[in-house]
Parts: structure tokens; sequence; C-alpha cells
């Protein structure tokens, strides 16, 4: 159990690769705090890691309200002493090409998948540094590598994740705190219900698996990074898209 004795918070954990995610380290030992903005989608990550052997509670917050993030923290080290692991998993998408996206569009899109990993990455740190060791794993995505078509306002968060990352790896790094990051293609996902079918079918064309990642495949690669096994392992950014973009 390579996360046996941590404890690990886990935003938009609700759903897709943030439920993956909790389950997966709620079966390597660690407990669990699933945040997700619905408390039904909440209970039922909970249920799902208490069953896996783990504990684990619930928080439903926005990632964009810093003082519900600065409480949950606060609870969670009353509770259970301390944070070791933040996976900063929240994201929304509001795509649209420039000539046609609104500002709201691109605002929401940059408050919760940037200033959202930001306001968690901070409310995490007194408890991290005061113990002198944690990791934070941020979700990034190969758009934030190589850009996409409609989605300006999600390749700028996912491009700011990855400066947030190697700037955080270097700040953080002397005081025992390693940042990484993720950079997932296309996953199965809630984001995905809505694209048509066919345009799923090209995507995967695109892909030399020739499939979709499944949000467990994401969920491993953040059980590793936030294991000892990954100790020498900081501002790393982990592209997982099937090699996309060969």
């Amino acid at each position: 159990m390579r996360l046996k004795n941590k404890i690990a918070i886990i935003t938009g954990a609700g759903q897709g690769i943030g439920e993956a995610t909790a389950i997966k380290f709620a079966k390597e030992g660690a407990t669990i705090v699933v945040c997700d903005i619905s408390q039904e989608a909440i209970t039922k990550t909970v249920a799902a890691c208490e069953q896996a052997g783990a504990k684990a509670m619930g928080f439903s917050l926005d990632v964009t309200d810093r003082e519900a993030l600065d409480a949950m923290v606060a609870q969670t080290v009353e509770q259970f002493g301390g944070v070791d692991i933040l996976v900063n998993n929240a994201g929304i998408t509001r795509d649209a090409r420039l000539e046609k996206m609104t500002a709201d569009q691109f605002d929401s899109v940059i408050d919760v998948n940037l200033r959202g990993v930001f306001n968690a990455a901070q409310a995490v740190l007194p408890p991290m540094i005061a113990q002198g060791s944690g990791a934070i794993l941020n979700a990034s995505s190969v758009v934030g590598i190589y850009g996409n078509f409609g989605q300006t306002n999600y390749a700028a968060a996912k491009f700011g994740v990855i400066g947030f990352t190697k700037t955080w790896a270097r700040e953080l790094g002397p005081k025992g705190i390693r940042v990484n990051a993720v950079a997932p293609g296309f996953v199965e996902t809630a984001m995905l219900a809505s694209v048509p079918n066919d345009v799923l079918a090209n995507l995967c064309g695109q892909v030399p698996l020739r499939r979709l990642g499944k949000p467990e495949e994401i969920a491993n690669i953040y059980a590793f990074l936030a294991s000892d096994e990954a100790s020498y392992v900081n501002g790393a950014v982990i592209e997982a898209s099937g090699g996309l973009t060969l």
C-alpha cells in the first residue's frame, strides 16, 4: 500500500479522473478528503472510498472560494492531523472560438482551472510546511502543451498550471514539498459526454493506441507521483495521451 497513513485532499473528486483518483488512493491506504460542488457526487465517492477500506470525508465547495478551502483544510488537519497530498483536479470547460468567446466563458474557466489551483495549493501550504513534507499534484492537459481549436480559455489555464508547477517545485522543494503535474489527453469522462460519436471516433483515430484513456489510467500516475516511489520527481509534467502528440 503505497500511500498508507497519508492524508490526501482531492478536488473535483465527485466524478471522472478525480473520483478514480480518490478510489485508487483509498486502495493504496490513504485517508481521502473528497471535494466537489455536487453533494450527491461527494456522497458516492466517499462511499466508494470507504468500501475500499479507507477513512474518507467530503466537502461541498467551489475552488474559487478561498475561505471554504481554508475551512476545509483546517477541518482536515483537526480531524486527521495533517495534509500530505493535494490533487488539484477540479476543472471545467466553456469552449468557443476566439472570435466568439465571451468574457464570462473566459473568466469562468480561468477562475476554476487556474485560480482554483492557486487557491487550493496556497491553502494546504501551512500544514505541509509545518510537517516538512508534502506532494502537490496539478491537473494540466495536452491542451496546455500544444493548444487546441476552440479552447483559448482552457489552454491558457492549463499552460498556466504548468507554470505554477515549475515555479512551485523550485520554491517548495527546499521545504520538502514536491510539485508535479499530469497532462492527460482525451479521457472517457463527463467532459467528453457531449462530443458527437463521429468526433470521438476521429479523436481515437489520432491516438496511436486507437482509444480514449480511462480515468483509472490517470489515477495510476497520480498514485505514483504521490508516493515515496517518486521521491526524486519534482517539477515534472507527465503526458498521458496514448501518444496523441507524436
